[in-house]
């Protein structure tokens, strides 16, 4: 009867742990398809993420030379090379233009075309792979450019051999001026690095499906899905891939299946795929294997750990029995708690001790490197006014010995001390400026100081040109709203613009203050040829420039323009009667104070 008893139990204590063990395999089961889920889940919003920055970082470096070709169109020495293509010095004009833009733009090429395709002037006009002389006609963007006005296309350069996008923009056509059509090759490598560093699986493929950027070298100058034959046609016959075999590539997707498992991405992909402009395509792939990978820990993990419950729930059991042993070992484990009280406190007071030695030590070395910042700071004080003082004691020492012999010395040598100390003043106000960085947001700015400074800038240059700018100050202290650096950019490039439009040995260059109608009129004043009447509407435009020999690029007055118009002000251009030009500052005056003799005395 016993033995039943017993082989009833077992037998009910082992399906008991075949039911707990079923449970515990289902729900392995079920968090294993949730991780499956899940990670798939993140794997799409990342593709979904990727094609965005794609996107955004592919649309951004297009459109920082979108509108470069109709810029550099607009110049007259590209229009002079279409008039004139058989002069060679309009072309070599043309030449050196578009060679500098490009180098100041950091674009790619930028070359220009006839009306019938052929290239007349290049940025790499001097180089063994120039453009020059090479006929593009049957290039799409070139074809567009003519018809609509604008094309761009991305393709395998002919002459080069190397890949960009080029962008193309029609010149020219009215007024029976000839038609010409300016176009810009950038460079979209660069992204594909980017996504390669970064580990990203990310393609760009063209309007016929053709990858032509892949962080994947597989998958490059391969179609998506097999090529008709007009496509193949269309594309041989432009050469966008220029000596590369689309009618040879296999596709990488073949009756809705990926074939991307050549690049190593494993049999099953997640595919995403984002439009783009002119019909492009950029696509996001991810493999699923950790998605599966996930899955698989995730059921180990929750199987384990329902192994390890039922595991720990029959060691309570056993832990049940050992209660009543440690009962009776209280007694005994609390007087050994007690003496471990007494020896922590111990431990306690001997820490707090030791903590504040700790600290006793940091105070001291934090005054002994205040100490030796005071020592550097004094040893480079002693180096800047060691020189002035010398010199001062010096003066006065000869003065004292020459006060009662010759008190005209004396006078003399105690001007000189007194331009000693004002010298260091000076140096320690220049240390001051020099420690001082202007804030963006605009503040109330004291125009006489900022003159006076602008004045010293360009004095050295004016010591070269033989003249010496004179500045009529006024009977008022004006101020106006504005930044001090940037209105003293603005004054210093007025002032080095007249001193080059004079005649060395004979100009004159003035900067003058006036108060009309609550604005205030800083002119820069000179006596060189003035403004040509034809030119005069033109001054501020980005890339004018009326300079010989290509010197400058003709964005001085267009960056002060702009920065006055911050300001809430503008430039204005004139031609004195009496020959010269005139160019002011017209700003709004805050105040209009009495001048600050001590103040100027000091900025002297």
């Amino acid at each position: 009867m016993r033995g039943r008893v017993r082989d009833r139990l077992r037998h009910r204590l082992r399906s008991v742990w075949w039911a707990r063990l079923a449970v515990v395999a289902l729900a392995a089961l079920l968090c294993g398809g949730l991780a499956w889920q899940w990670v798939l889940l993140q794997t799409r919003q990342g593709l979904e993420q990727t094609l965005q920055v794609g996107s955004h970082a592919l649309q951004t470096e297009i459109d920082r030379f979108r509108y470069l070709p109709r810029v550099a169109g607009e110049s007259d020495r590209i229009r002079e090379a279409l008039i004139a293509p058989e002069d060679p010095r309009t072309i070599d004009a043309a030449n050196r233009y578009l060679e500098r833009v490009t180098r100041y733009s950091s674009s790619g090429q930028l070359y220009l075309l006839n009306a019938e395709g052929v290239t007349i002037a290049a940025s790499n006009w001097q180089t063994e792979t120039s453009y020059v002389g090479s006929d593009y006609s049957f290039r799409p963007y070139y074809t567009d450019a003519l018809a609509t006005g604008s094309g761009a296309v991305y393709g395998i350069g002919v002459t080069t051999g190397e890949p960009g996008y080029f962008i193309a923009s029609r010149i020219g056509g009215e007024n029976a001026t000839p038609v010409g059509v300016m176009v810009v090759k950038i460079d979209l490598r660069p992204l594909e690095a980017a996504w390669i560093e970064t580990g990203q699986h990310v393609a760009v493929t063209d309007r016929d499906g053709v990858v032509f950027l892949s962080s994947l070298p597989a998958w490059r100058y391969r179609p998506l899905y097999p090529l008709g034959e007009a496509a193949l046609a269309r594309l041989q016959e432009s050469r966008l891939y220029f000596s590369t075999p689309l009618d040879e590539a296999d596709p990488l997707m073949q009756n809705g299946q990926s074939a991307l498992m050549v690049a190593g991405l494993g049999r099953t992909t997640i595919l995403r795929s984002t439009g783009f402009e002119q019909g492009w395509r950029l696509i996001a792939a991810a493999p699923v294997l950790p998605a599966r990978a996930a899955a698989a820990l995730t059921a180990g993990f929750v199987l384990l750990a329902g192994l390890m419950g039922l595991a720990l729930a029959d060691m309570r059991r056993h832990r049940l029995r050992l209660i009543a042993l440690r009962i009776r070992q209280t007694d005994m484990m609390e007087r050994k708690v007690q003496v471990r009280t007494a020896e922590l406190a111990r431990e306690v007071v001997a820490r707090r001790q030791a903590e504040a030695d700790l600290r006793a030590t940091q105070e001291t070395l934090v005054q002994t490197e205040k100490m030796a910042a005071l020592g550097r700071m004094s040893a480079a004080i002693v180096h800047e006014v060691s020189q002035p003082l010398a010199a001062m004691e010096a003066t006065l020492t000869a003065a004292e010995f020459s006060l009662s012999r010759a008190p005209e010395q004396t006078s003399h040598r105690l001007q000189s001390a007194r331009g000693l100390i004002r010298r260091m003043q000076r140096m320690t106000k220049h240390l001051k400026n020099f420690s001082r960085r202007e804030v963006a947001p605009l503040h109330p700015v004291t125009v006489v100081p900022v003159v006076q400074s602008a004045l010293q800038l360009v004095l050295p240059r004016a010591n070269v040109a033989g003249l010496e700018p004179r500045f009529e100050r006024p009977t008022f202290n004006p101020v106006v709203q504005a930044g001090t650096a940037r209105l003293e950019q603005v004054l210093v490039n007025l002032l080095g613009n007249a001193i080059e439009a004079v005649e060395p040995g004979h100009g004159e260059v003035v900067i003058a203050l006036a108060e009309e109608d609550g604005m205030l009129r800083i002119a820069v004043r000179d006596n060189g040829p003035g403004f040509d009447p034809e030119v005069l509407p033109r001054v501020t435009e980005p890339f004018f420039s009326t300079k010989m020999g290509g010197e400058g690029l003709g964005l001085g007055l267009a960056i002060s323009s702009e920065v006055v118009q911050q300001f809430g002000g503008r430039l204005d251009f004139r031609s004195r009667p009496e020959g010269g030009a005139e160019v002011s500052v017209l700003l709004p005056m805050l105040e209009r104070n009495a001048p600050d003799e001590s103040g100027q005395e000091a900025a002297e």
